[in-house]
């Protein structure tokens, strides 16, 4: 079975009992990726039951009050007084469960390296509740192999035999949180099967649900799916942040030849430098596929080099503040020093491996004294303590000594910061963007 190959759209035997509520799809984890797909079943007519360890997520959940952006409130509401969707931290329910989505975080760990903790923990409560015809989909982003070599062979050690008693695919979550135009729905879905006749149940389970569902010849080829488009984002901004650092030595302005080169119609794709790279999925799947290469003595020399350019942002955005703080003859510390944003993208509250944090830490390191403002984010800890978000006026702008834009916040008054600040560092090129006019001799960019 090929991605060209495509498969029955109709409902077919497996899926009704789904929408009968004869039994259930459960969703380990209700996070970022776990609810917005527990909406988009539940939308569906498929009954979800979703798991996780978080009371609060699960008590939310059962009073239909979304707490993740991109699931409003009143459709979950609507979900959860119709049936279609429940929560509970009862991992024994998975019994109840003829399907069972694995949506949990991946980290790295202190080494950098993959943090396999939340998908073992996942496997082995699934393997306490296991019983013949389920179906098990991993969406965590993962190494290659990860399905087949290691969540594999633990599912079988009790005896039971994939691809005869249960089912096993893996099908990467590909969400892009805060995205107005692309959801869970109608971002093309990927399906990797140990067997076929595993693919064909995730595919026409999934397909019920969402609109475009592709199958790949096996798991590892959908785990590598995921690990393209991060490690392609990754490479390439990784690339642009060493060339606006290149603009930067040779006095060009890095955004004016992005826009210039932005107008050929071919063989072009525009990237953009800022502060550091974030999010749960582009700093780490990349480091995913390296640290697996390495265990193969195969050096991925791309990825490991965008990651040492990437990570170092933070400390070069930091450096290019003190050298413009000392252009007024002002030293880090003791500086105030006001961020706007502290999610890791704009319009979204977010703040998974964010930089603008890093950068803040590594400004409250240095003694800068620090306020933020994110409309988004209510409370954080900037590296001296929890904070919450100040009020956006003329006086807060004008008592700091500096303004950092640190994220490109759509609902933010720009004029406002610069028509009131001392200085502004805009790392993210917002203020032309927004038209706003500026003295150069105040504000620098990236």
């Amino acid at each position: 079975m090929s991605i060209s190959e495509p498969l029955t759209t109709t409902t077919s035997e497996y899926v009704r009992p789904f929408l009968s509520g004869a039994t259930k799809l459960g969703i380990i984890g209700q996070g970022y990726v776990g609810l917005p797909l527990a909406e988009a079943f539940g939308l569906s007519g498929v009954h979800v039951l979703g798991f996780d360890v978080d009371p609060r997520k699960v008590a939310d959940v059962n009073r239909g009050v979304s707490y993740i952006g991109d699931v409003p409130t009143d459709s979950l509401a609507r979900l959860v007084n119709s049936g279609h969707i429940a929560a509970t931290e009862d991992f024994s329910r998975l019994s109840e469960c003829e399907a069972i989505s694995v949506c949990v975080p991946t980290p790295l760990d202190p080494r950098r390296e993959p943090d396999m903790s939340y998908i073992d923990a996942a496997v082995s409560t699934i393997i306490e509740n296991l019983r013949p015809g389920q179906l098990i989909v991993l969406e965590s982003t993962t190494y290659p192999g990860t399905t087949t070599k290691h969540v594999l062979p633990r599912l079988e050690a009790g005896g039971l035999k994939c691809g005869v008693d249960f089912y096993l695919a893996f099908s990467p979550e590909r969400v892009d949180p805060g995205n107005p135009k692309y959801g869970v729905k109608n971002t093309a879905k990927i399906i990797g099967g140990v067997t076929e006749e595993c693919a064909r149940r995730a595919y026409e389970l999934y397909a019920h649900a969402l609109d475009d569902v592709r199958v790949v010849s096996s798991p590892t080829a959908a785990e590598m799916v995921k690990l393209l488009e991060n490690t392609f984002r990754a490479v390439n901004i990784g690339f642009i942040n060493e060339f606006a650092i290149c603009c930067r030595r040779l006095d060009v302005d890095v955004w004016e030849v992005i826009e210039a080169a932005k107008t050929k119609p071919f063989g072009f794709m525009p990237f953009y430098p800022g502060p550091g790279i974030g999010g749960h999925c582009i700093p780490i799947d990349p480091l995913y596929l390296s640290w697996a290469l390495r265990a193969l003595q195969h050096p991925a020399k791309f990825i490991e080099l965008a990651d040492l350019v990437n990570t170092g942002m933070p400390q070069y955005v930091v450096d290019l503040i003190i050298d413009q703080l000392n252009g007024v003859a002002k030293p880090l510390r003791g500086s105030k020093i006001l961020l706007l944003g502290v999610a890791y993208k704009e319009d979204i509250d977010d703040m998974r491996e964010s930089p603008a944090l890093e950068v803040a830490h590594l400004l409250a390191h240095g003694g800068a004294e620090l306020s933020y403002h994110d409309p988004h984010v209510p409370d954080c800890n900037l590296g001296q303590g929890p904070q919450h978000s100040v009020p956006l006026t003329a006086e807060t702008i004008a008592a700091s000594d500096l303004v950092l834009i640190a994220t490109a916040h759509n609902n933010i008054d720009y004029k406002l910061v610069v028509d009131n600040a001392k200085l502004v560092f805009d790392a993210k090129n917002v203020l032309r963007r927004n038209g706003v006019e500026f003295d150069p001799a105040k504000v620098r960019l990236i």
